[in-house]
């Protein structure tokens, strides 16, 4: 039997007011996952597609990439 390794990774989370928690968006508080690469510092919303977050709301910073305070990246 073959193991996928890839799920057995734990997922990326912050470190907040000395406790381990989800990283999620300053402006809606929606949930954010880490970029694709380990060596990618930049978070996305969960499950955005479409302009609209997991949980189907249209919200400004949907497509920008966040820091790891939730912060969305301003276009210039």
């Amino acid at each position: 039997m073959t193991v996928d390794r890839e799920f057995e990774q734990p997922r990326p989370h912050a470190v907040r007011a000395g406790r381990i928690a989800p990283v999620t968006c300053r402006a809606c508080g929606c949930r954010l996952e880490a970029g694709d690469s380990a060596s990618d510092s930049r978070w996305f919303h969960f499950g955005r597609l479409g302009g609209r977050d997991a949980r189907g709301h249209v919200i400004d910073c949907v497509d920008a990439a966040h820091d790891v305070e939730g912060h969305a990246a301003i276009a210039a």
